[in-house]
């Protein structure tokens, strides 16, 4: 069944910040039939971990209440996939889980699946490496489309991870996902923020045109044990893993960047100021080529003429990370500040010198994107009133050319100096 989509003539949709309420003060759609579920990947992202907040299987759980029955958990690893499921069935959504299947494939769940298991959502956290192509094991999207034609998707951020020449392959699968109707929902959570639809609300109702963004994350390093994190081979860096967010919130601000502009320049593991001290993984065992940088810092043009920035530092120790975005036009300074966390939002306005502050206590954007993708999936009227989702997978392949854009802008800063100086060195007189 087509479903109504966000066109792109609206690709920067918004919602009223009032209309986004926390979790334990939102009413259970009032449906009582099932709603069936598919999961792909028993992983973290789906069940939840120490290392932050995300946890959709979590937001389902409230958002639907007994009316979840997840039909189907599809992921290699069995026995990670069973122990979860096992986990969730000693608690009080044990309906939700109860009669969950488990497949190493989504092609093993169809062949076995039975009419009354047919899914209303999958909901997609596997690896972005496994995603985002049109490459058979690297093709989820697609294999949801073929065999769940109409069926609502939630795909988790970035598009995907492969080199950048596999770009356009994301770029096509959007192009798919748009031409068959399908609703789908990417997992840019912060732009779900009571303060981001704020600033937005305030942009809208002024008129005002965005002269620039001034994006910053400085992520603490010392708690990222995981060896592949620092082998950009294998995460494909931080501006593309980690940064992912921070460069969308600045194109759901600034709008499209013209790509021919990005530069970039890098601090890199092998420069004096780029000796890190607290590093938890064994640094030498990842090739050097594959080395991630510690400083990242970005320029580029948005094509409205605005201008966008963003630095990304592997610089803090501890556990809390650094994060601002700041937005500038013509009299307003809208500044956001610790979104991950507790969100302040500090504004300054045309008349007066001063900031006002703003916090959005008990905001979980994590379940206020998942909310909106339901009331979509529920919306068979197609409500005017139901909130738009807010980032579309064409949308996320944008913000993941921007991420490679960057990265590469970065690389080729790097090769020049190296070349300048190994151009330098051959020029320099032999010793006597």
């Amino acid at each position: 069944m087509l479903r109504r989509q966000s066109s792109t003539s609206s690709r920067r949709p918004s919602i009223d910040p009032s209309r986004l309420v926390p979790m334990d003060r939102t009413y259970q759609l009032s449906g009582t039939e099932d709603f069936n579920v598919v999961f792909v990947g028993a992983g973290n992202i789906m069940f939840g971990s120490d290392e932050g907040p995300w946890n959709h299987s979590f937001r389902l759980e409230h958002k639907l209440g007994p009316r979840l029955k997840v039909v189907a958990l599809i992921d290699p690893a069995i026995e990670r996939a069973t122990a979860v499921l096992q986990k969730k069935c000693e608690t009080f959504v044990r309906s939700a889980y109860e009669n969950t299947r488990v497949y190493k494939t989504l092609e093993d769940f169809v062949r076995n699946m039975t009419k009354k298991e047919m899914p209303r959502a999958i909901i997609v956290g596997s690896p972005p490496m496994f995603r985002g192509t049109l490459q058979p094991g690297r093709d989820i999207e697609m294999q949801i489309m073929k065999y769940f034609p109409g069926v609502a998707m939630f795909i988790e951020k970035p598009a995907a991870t492969g080199p950048a020449s596999e770009i356009p392959e994301a770029f096509a699968v959007a192009k798919k996902i748009n031409e068959s109707g399908t609703l789908c929902s990417v997992g840019y959570m912060l732009r779900y923020l009571k303060a981001v639809q704020m600033m937005k609300q305030i942009i809208e109702e002024n008129n005002l045109t965005v002269m620039a963004t001034i994006a910053r994350y400085a992520c603490a390093y010392e708690a990222i044990a995981k060896p592949d994190w620092w082998d950009k081979s294998k995460s494909a860096g931080p501006i593309v893993e980690q940064g992912t967010h921070f460069c969308d919130l600045s194109r759901y601000f600034g709008g499209e960047v013209d790509m021919a502009t990005v530069s970039a320049h890098s601090l890199e593991w092998d420069e004096n100021a780029g000796h890190l001290s607290k590093m938890q993984i064994d640094e030498t065992a990842i090739p050097a080529e594959n080395r991630i940088p510690r400083v990242t810092a970005a320029t580029w043009k948005y094509d409205s003429g605005a201008v966008g920035s963003f630095t990304h530092l592997v610089a803090l120790q501890g556990h809390n990370y650094s994060c601002e975005l700041e937005v500038y036009a013509d009299g307003y300074q809208l500044k956001l500040v610790n979104p991950y966390v507790q969100p302040v939002l500090y504004i300054r306005r045309p008349g007066s010198d001063l900031e006002e502050m703003h916090t959005f206590p008990d905001d979980d954007p994590f379940f206020s994107e998942i909310s909106v993708l339901i009331d979509n999936i529920e919306d068979i009227e197609e409500d005017p009133e139901t909130a738009q989702i807010l980032s579309s997978f064409e949308d996320a392949c944008k913000t993941y050319e921007l991420t490679w854009a960057i990265r590469l802008a970065s690389e080729r800063s790097r090769k020049i100096k190296k070349d300048s100086e190994t151009a330098a060195e051959a020029a320099a007189p032999s010793p006597a």
